[in-house]
């Protein structure tokens, strides 16, 4: 009797102990899964700081170092995630970055230009640039290849809004060839996505396009490519990326790091053939041939589109601030240094 009992409190006693044990195991074990939980959601949290939303103003081959950055992994190899969405209008692009919908803009550097002047606080900066020119194409409706500025005289050209980049660099390339706006019928009554199916419906004599429209408007006989505009109105910094003051400056290592990555896609095209480049961003555009993407990105070649890194020097802004000027759309010259910051040389 007396064992009975005292095997019987001695096995209570051992399986108090090992539940007790047990309890304490069970315990390190959920401590421990915390720990790893908190630790993995901090790494996520900075791999997802390290996520751009990337707004572009069109989907062009006239951007194909961007694409080539994209395609050859330039920006994973900096650490960088960049989701990209297209964001149609300059003026769409810098009110997306000013509201947060995406972190960096691709666009005109004209629209940093005017929020800057618009006395906003937290401005758009300038941190890269892509292209040094714009990228149209005078497209008419019978092949030329003796063609000049001046045989627009009389005309009636497209040339999309009044006031838009497109449409000034237009009018900048024809005041340089000595041509007034009078000597030319201008069209800035039709809006820039709708300037192909207008040409090609019969409206106007000249249409001022971009890649792919341009050899699209070509291959299909509908008209032929005859110059570029950017040829003839000069360098500036066309195209360009954003973001809001606040942002660089909490975030100069993404900025610094996307900004390299730019002028390895800026670097590849320029030390690659045309075809090379094609095949790099064809997922781009999945409706165009190899053979066409090759043609549009050997016009942008030939027409010195793109910079030689995403360094953008004062001497090109200034230009495009002179554009401005001439048009009245701003009245002075805006401190380089205030709008610009510059990585890669």
């Amino acid at each position: 009797m007396g064992n009975s009992v005292s095997h019987d409190f001695f096995e209570a006693y051992n399986t108090g102990e090992k539940r007790d044990f047990m309890k304490k195991i069970i315990i390190i074990l959920l401590i421990f899964i915390l720990i790893l939980f908190c630790f993995k959601l901090r790494n996520s949290d900075k791999k997802n700081n390290n996520k751009i939303k990337l707004g572009e103003v069109t989907h062009s081959i006239f951007y194909a170092p961007l694409y080539v950055a994209l395609e050859n992994g330039y920006f994973k190899d900096e650490g960088l995630e960049v989701e990209l969405s297209l964001i149609s209008g300059a003026d769409k692009v810098s009110a997306a970055v000013l509201s947060g919908d995406v972190e960096i803009g691709f666009a005109g550097a004209e629209s940093a230009i005017y929020i800057y002047n618009s006395g906003e606080k937290d401005y758009l900066q300038i941190f890269s640039g892509l292209t040094k020119r714009d990228g149209q194409f005078i497209v008419g409706k019978n092949n030329d290849n003796n063609f000049t500025l001046d045989k627009l005289k009389g005309k009636e050209i497209l040339v999309g809004r009044k006031g838009g980049m497109p449409a000034l660099n237009f009018l900048n390339a024809i005041h340089k060839a000595g041509i007034k706006d009078n000597e030319i019928k201008i069209n800035y009554q039709i809006d820039f996505a709708s300037l192909t199916g207008a040409f090609v419906g019969g409206t106007g004599d000249y249409v001022n396009l971009f890649e792919p429209n341009a050899s699209l408007i070509e291959k299909n006989n509908q008209g032929y490519v005859l110059a570029s505009i950017g040829k003839y109105s000069g360098e500036m910094p066309y195209t360009t990326f954003y973001a809001k003051k606040s942002y660089i400056k909490n975030n100069k290592d993404i900025t610094k790091k996307f900004s390299k990555a730019i002028t390895k896609g800026l670097k590849y095209v320029h030390s690659h053939s045309a075809l090379e480049t094609a095949k790099v961003i064809k997922k781009q555009f999945p409706d165009n041939s190899i053979k066409d993407l090759e043609i549009m990105i050997q016009n942008y070649l030939d027409a010195d589109s793109w910079l030689n890194s995403s360094y953008i020097d004062e001497k090109i802004f200034i230009n495009l601030e002179d554009l401005l000027i001439e048009n009245k759309l701003i009245d002075n010259y805006i401190p380089f240094n205030n709008l610009v910051i510059n990585y890669e040389k």
